[in-house]
C-alpha cells in the first residue's frame, strides 16, 4: 500500500483546516493547529537526535498530547512504543528495555514511575514532560519541542515501522508486533469502509489510547476531518457526561465498559441523544449485557473484532444485524453473536490444526491475511514464524466457526479452551450463561486443576448491587441455557470488581494463577 501515515493529517489539514480536531477538557485545537503542533514535535525530536528507526516511549493518560504523539514519532520515522498504563513497573522495564527505547514520554500520572525507569535503562536518552505544568528537573518539556519550528515531513516507504505495540498475552514475556505505516494506513481505511465516519462525527476516546481498540479511529477519522473528544481514563459517569456536553456521535468500548456505562444508577438523568453509535470488541460481550445496552442506549451497534497483530480489525458485525436481530429478525439475531464478517480487504478463514479449511459449523483456529497484518514479533524470530506462515497468513489463536453466510462465531481463545474429562468447553459460552441470571455483574469462566476430570469448570461472579444469587442459582441459570458437563462446578463470589488489563479485558490469568500454583503445566 502506497503512502505513510503522515498523509493523515495533511488531508485532514487540506480540506478540513478550520474544524476542531481535538476536544480535551477546555481545550479545542483545529486541524491546523494540531498540525502545526505535531510538525513542531517531529521537528523537536529530530533535533534532540531521534532518527528513522528510533523507538519512542509514551507512558500517559489520554489527552490531546497523548494524541498528537501518535502523529508526530511516526512523521519522522521514529517508531511509537505506547505502554499499557497497567503495568507494574518491572513488566514496563522489560518492554521498554527489549525496545532499546530512545526517549520516553510521560504525563503526571506517571511521572514518578517515568522518572525511576529512564534513569535505569541506559538507551533511554530523553525523558519527556507531557503534562500540564512547568517540566521538573530532569525531563525536556513537551510544549517547548512543539513549538519548535516545523519541518517538511520526511519521505518514508509504506513499509517503515511505525509502532511496536506489546501484547500482553496469558504467558511468557510480552511480544511487540510491529507495524508498519502500510499496516496502519491499511487499518485506517477498512475501519472507515466498515464504520463509515464522516466529518461531522465527534468520536469519544474512552478507552485507553495505547490500545488498539481505540487507536483503530485515530488515524480513520483524522483522515476525514472528524473531530476527537479526550476523557484522560474511563469513568462512567464522567464518559456519560462528556457525551452529553460534548455531544458524542461515537465511540468504541470494551463490553465491561459498556456494562458500567449502562449500570450507573442515574443514567436516565444525562442526555445521550447524540450518539448514533457504539461500538463494541477487544472481549467478549455476554449477550444479556448486550441486550441490556441497546434496550438503554438508543443509538445503532457494531461489533468489532481484531486483533494487535491486524492493526487490529478484521471483522465487523454490522449496524443491520444488531438492528433487525434485536427485533428477533433471522437469521440476524443469530448473527449478532457473531464477530461478523471479514471488512473489505481483509481475509479470514477458519482451519483445522492441520492447515485444512474447517466445514461449516466446525471449529478451529481463525486465521488472517490482509496488508493490515503485522510485519512480525520485535526480536522474536521462532515466534513470528510460529505465528505467521509463508503465506502471509497469520495464526489468530482464536477459536471459532463459520455458518454458511461466512459470519465468524468465536467460541474462545484457543489457550482458554477447559479441556473436562476429554470434552471441550468454551468458557465464553459459559459467561454467556452465568450472565443470563439478572444478579450477575461480571463473571470469568477458566478451568482449574481437577483429580477426576483433569480441569473443572471454575466461575468467578461478581454480583449486582443488592444481589443475593448463589452458587445454586448460578448453576440452575446455566442449566436452561447449556449442556450439563459445560455446567461450573465450582463458583467462587467476589466483592471486588474482577482484575482488568489497561483496555478493560479482564485478567483471567490473575484469577487462574491461585489454582494453579505450584504446579508444572497449567492443564490437566
Amino acid at each position: 500500500m502506497d503512502g505513510n501515515l503522515s498523509w493523515v493529517l495533511d488531508r485532514a489539514t487540506r480540506i478540513a483546516g478550520a474544524n476542531i480536531a481535538v476536544i480535551d477538557g477546555d481545550r479545542r485545537f483545529t486541524y491546523r493547529e494540531l498540525d502545526r503542533r505535531v510538525a513542531g514535535l517531529d521537528a523537536g525530536l529530530a533535533a534532540l537526535g531521534i532518527q528513522g528507526g528510533d523507538v519512542v516511549g509514551v507512558l500517559a493518560l489520554n489527552s490531546h498530547r497523548h494524541f498528537e504523539l501518535w502523529h508526530a514519532v511516526p512523521r519522522g520515522g521514529a517508531v511509537l512504543n505506547d505502554l499499557n498504563i497497567r503495568l507494574a513497573a518491572a513488566e514496563l522495564r522489560y518492554i521498554l528495555e527489549d525496545a532499546d527505547t530512545a526517549a520516553l514520554f510521560v504525563d503526571d500520572a506517571f511521572l514518578q514511575v517515568g522518572s525511576e525507569l529512564a534513569a535505569e535503562i541506559a538507551s533511554i536518552r530523553h525523558l519527556i514532560y507531557a503534562g500540564d505544568g512547568v517540566a521538573p528537573a530532569g525531563t525536556l518539556s513537551y510544549e517547548e519541542l512543539a513549538a519548535t519550528a516545523p519541518r517538511p515531513a520526511p519521505t518514508l516507504p509504506p513499509d517503515a515501522l511505525a509502532g511496536i505495540f506489546y501484547t500482553g498475552g496469558t504467558t511468557g514475556r510480552p511480544k511487540g508486533a510491529m507495524l508498519s505505516h502500510a499496516n496502519l494506513l491499511a487499518n485506517a481505511k477498512h475501519v472507515l469502509t466498515g464504520f463509515g465516519y464522516e466529518s461531522d462525527d465527534r468520536y469519544l476516546h474512552g478507552a485507553p489510547m495505547f490500545h488498539l481498540a481505540d487507536g483503530a479511529t485515530t488515524y480513520a477519522l483524522t483522515w476525514v476531518g472528524g473531530t476527537h473528544v479526550m476523557v484522560p481514563t474511563f469513568d462512567a459517569a464522567l464518559v456519560a457526561h462528556t457525551i452529553q456536553q460534548e455531544r458524542v456521535t461515537i465511540s468504541t468500548l470494551v463490553p465491561t465498559m459498556i456494562n458500567m456505562l449502562i449500570n450507573l444508577p442515574d443514567l436516565d438523568t444525562y442526555d445521550l441523544s447524540s450518539v448514533r453509535r457504539l461500538n463494541y470488541g477487544a472481549s467478549p460481550m455476554p449477550a444479556r449485557v448486550l441486550t441490556d445496552a441497546m434496550g438503554k442506549l438508543d443509538c445503532e451497534w457494531a461489533q468489532a473484532y481484531g486483533m494487535t497483530e491486524a492493526s487490529p480489525l478484521v471483522t465487523i458485525c454490522s449496524t443491520e444485524d444488531h438492528r433487525r436481530g434485536a427485533a428477533g429478525e433471522e437469521p440476524y439475531a443469530t448473527r449478532m453473536r457473531s464477530a461478523g464478517q471479514p471488512v473489505v480487504g481483509v481475509q479470514a478463514e477458519v482451519r483445522r490444526l492441520d492447515g485444512s479449511a474447517a466445514e461449516v459449523g466446525e471449529p478451529g483456529e481463525i486465521w488472517v491475511r490482509g496488508p493490515n497484518v503485522m510485519q512480525g514479533y520485535w526480536r522474536r524470530e521462532e515466534e513470528t514464524t510460529a505465528a505467521l506462515d509463508a503465506e502471509g497468513w497469520y495464526h489468530s489463536g482464536d477459536a471459532a466457526y463459520l455458518d454458511a453466510d461466512g459470519y465468524i462465531f468465536i467460541v474462545d481463545r484457543v489457550k482458554d479452551m477447559i479441556i473436562s474429562g476429554g470434552e471441550n468447553v468454551y468458557s465464553t459460552e459459559v459467561e454467556n450463561a452465568i450472565h443470563m441470571h439478572p444478579d450477575v455483574l461480571e463473571a470469568a469462566v477458566f478451568g482449574i486443576p481437577d483429580e477426576r476430570w483433569g480441569e473443572r469448570v471454575h466461575a468467578v461472579v461478581v454480583r449486582k448491587p443488592g444481589g443475593t444469587v448463589d452458587e445454586a442459582g448460578i448453576v440452575e441459570a446455566c442449566r436452561a441455557q447449556i449442556a450439563g458437563f459445560k455446567l461450573p462446578r465450582s463458583v467462587e463470589f467476589s466483592a471486588n470488581p474482577l482484575p482488568k488489563s489497561g483496555a478493560g479485558k479482564v485478567l483471567k490469568r490473575d484469577l487462574r494463577e491461585p489454582h494453579w500454583k505450584g504446579m508444572d503445566r497449567r492443564v490437566s
